[in-house]
C-alpha cells in the first residue's frame, strides 16, 4: 500500500503543531520535512530546532529531506535531532557510500534524492545500500511547481533496476502530486507519495489527504 507523505513546506508555520495534528487526525503516517539551505537549493527553509520540537511534538515518523550542499557534516545530526529517515541529493556529496553506512549504523533509514536530471543510471551499485530512493519530480527549492512529464518513467526504470539486483526498495516521488496524478504515481510503482500544496492550499487539508490517501491504498478511484 502506498503512503501519502504530507509536507510541511507548504504548512503554515505560525501554526506548525495545528497542522501536524490535522494530519494525525486524518491518519498520515509520516511527516515530510524538507531542508533547504539556500546554496544547493534557492530557498532557505528549516533547520534542526524545528525537527528536535517536531520529534517531541508528534509520534509521526519524520521524513527528512536533505537540500543542502553539506550532507556529511549534517545528516547525523538530523537523525540525533529526531529524523527516522533521511534523504540526501546524489549531486552533493563525493562519499554517498559511507554517508549512506553511516545513516543505516545510526538506526535511520538511509535514502538517495536525484534532481529530475539525473538519470536513475547513476545509482547501480549503489542501490542495495539504498533503503529508498527520492525521485525529484520538480526542480527542487520551492513548493507548488508543476509536475514533470517524465518523473513516472523513471519510476519504472528505477522498480526494474531495483527488481535485477533483488533489492526490495522504496521508491519516493516528490514534486507536483495532487488528487489528479495521484493515482498514475501508484500504478508507476511509488511507495511514498510526497504531496505539500496540494494538501495545505485546499480547502480542507484534512479531506484533500484522506481523499489522496483512499486513492494511494486502492481504497477510491480518482474522477
Amino acid at each position: 500500500m502506498a503512503e501519502v507523505l504530507p509536507s510541511i513546506l507548504s504548512a503554515d508555520f505560525a501554526n506548525l503543531g495545528r497542522d501536524v495534528r490535522v494530519m494525525e487526525e486524518a491518519g498520515a503516517q509520516i511527516l515530510h520535512v524538507d531542508v533547504m539551505d539556500g546554496h544547493f537549493v534557492p530557498n532557505l527553509t528549516i533547520g534542526l530546532p524545528v525537527v528536535e520540537s517536531l520529534e517531541a511534538f508528534t509520534d509521526l515518523r519524520l521524513d527528512v529531506h536533505l537540500m543542502i550542499s553539506n550532507p556529511d557534516e549534517m545528516a547525523a545530526r538530523f537523525v540525533q535531532a529526531g529524523a527516522d529517515s533521511v534523504s540526501v541529493h546524489y549531486e552533493t556529496t563525493a562519499h554517498l557510500d559511507r554517508l549512506l553506512e553511516s545513516l543505516r549504523e545510526m538506526g535511520a533509514s538511509a535514502g538517495v534524492a536525484l534532481n529530475p536530471q539525473t538519470p536513475v543510471s547513476v545509482l547501480e551499485d549503489l542501490l542495495p545500500k539504498c533503503d529508498y530512493v527520492v525521485l525529484m519530480s520538480v526542480n527542487p527549492g520551492f513548493g507548488g511547481q508543476e509536475f514533470i512529464g517524465y518523473s513516472f518513467d523513471k519510476v519504472q526504470k528505477l522498480r526494474t533496476m531495483a527488481a535485477d539486483c533483488g533489492h526490495e526498495l522504496i521508491v519516493q516521488i516528490d514534486g507536483g502530486i495532487d488528487l489528479k496524478n495521484v493515482a498514475q504515481a501508484v500504478e508507476a510503482g511509488v511507495d511514498w507519495i510526497v504531496s505539500g500544496s496540494a494538501i495545505f492550499g485546499s480547502e480542507s487539508p484534512r479531506e484533500t489527504f484522506r481523499k489522496m490517501q483512499q486513492i494511494a491504498s486502492g481504497m477510491a478511484v480518482c474522477t
